[in-house]
Order: structure tokens, then C-alpha cells, then sequence
């Protein structure tokens, strides 16, 4: 596993490349626009320190990919370097494989559908049945929420979400950072000149 400095170093050093690039495609952007602005380079950004080594970094590419403009982001933030991986990521769009994520399940309504199946039962049913109805349900949520999981094995979506969840907090932690001094900035304007 790579040193989480270097991860959020070349996190911050993508995303920012990728936000340069999406406000210089489009001067006005409403709300919303900016938000999408945010996410997609962020996404783009964190997939692309991963250098397409897991599926799910593929699969964000590939479901960025999609639209020409993103195209272009993608293309400058992973460079020259990375030619290999923008040839599969765009060669997976254009071929259709298209990964979206799913409406997600909570666990209360997995744990409400396990109690419904043993009421109904009219014999008794084994905790291990129960058990393994609900590591199915919920090994069924997991391939929801990373992005490419519904292609992946059990023992690869292990895997792929623990490196995934690396990924999310470098990107919280960066965000967190970058939000907390720009309040010290506004609430303290003698620091900033």
C-alpha cells in the first residue's frame, strides 16, 4: 500500500488539474454545474491515483468517460504517461459497459426482510440459513456502492471496497482540509494577506 501522503499529494495535485480544466471549458456555471464540476474531477482524480490498478477505479472512468467533455479532463489529468489506461477506459464506454449504481438497500430493510422470511416459515428455520440470506443481501448492497462491484467476486469486492474506502477518505481528508482553512480565511481575513 502506497504511503497515504504521496495518496493525498497526488490526489489534491489531479483533482485541482481537473477543476482547472472544467472551469476553463465553461466560465458560468450554476450551482449544480459546479457540483458535478467538483465530484467529476474529484472522482477522475481519485481513480487515476489508483493508475487503474482496481476495478473501481476502471469503472469510474469508464462511467466519466461517457460524455465528450470528460473525455477531455480525463485525458489531461492521467497525461502522457498513462496512454494504456485511456485506451481501455474509453475503449469499455464506447463499447457499452456501462456501470451505474443501483438504488442502495439500507440494512434496516435487510434486517425487516430476514425477520418477515422466519415469521412466515412455518417450521423452524436454521441461524445459519438467516445468516447466510443476510451476507447475500448485504454482499448485494456492497456491489451497489463500488463503483464496478457488481461484476466482482466476493473475495474481490473485499478487496476492491477496503481499497476503495482508502481512496474516499484521502478524498474526504483533503476536502475537509481545503474547507477548513478557506472558514479560517473568511472568519479571519488578517491571516490571508
Amino acid at each position: 500500500m502506497r504511503n497515504p501522503s504521496s495518496l493525498k499529494q497526488e490526489f489534491l495535485k489531479k483533482w485541482i488539474k481537473g477543476l482547472q480544466i472544467c472551469s476553463a471549458t465553461k466560465k458560468k456555471m450554476s450551482l449544480m454545474e459546479r457540483k458535478k464540476a467538483i465530484k467529476l474531477s474529484a472522482d477522475i482524480a481519485m481513480a487515476s491515483t489508483r493508475k487503474s490498478t482496481t476495478y473501481w477505479s476502471h469503472a469510474l472512468m469508464a462511467n466519466a468517460s461517457k460524455d465528450d467533455t470528460n473525455k477531455i479532463i480525463i485525458e489531461n489529468v492521467l497525461g502522457d504517461d498513462d496512454n494504456n489506461s485511456k485506451r481501455i477506459i474509453f475503449k469499455k464506454a464506447s463499447m457499452g459497459i456501462s456501470l451505474s449504481q443501483k438504488g442502495i438497500i439500507s440494512s434496516k430493510k435487510i434486517v425487516k426482510k430476514s425477520c418477515k422470511i422466519s415469521r412466515r416459515a412455518t417450521k423452524i428455520i436454521s441461524p445459519n440459513i438467516i445468516a447466510k440470506k443476510m451476507v447475500k443481501k448485504r454482499t448485494q448492497v456492497l456491489k451497489s456502492l463500488v463503483p464496478g462491484g457488481e461484476y466482482m467476486d466476493d473475495a474481490s469486492l473485499i478487496k476492491e471496497t477496503l481499497d476503495y474506502i482508502i481512496s474516499l477518505r484521502v478524498q474526504v481528508d483533503i476536502m475537509r482540509h481545503l474547507a477548513n482553512n478557506a472558514s479560517h480565511q473568511i472568519n479571519d481575513p488578517k491571516t490571508s494577506s
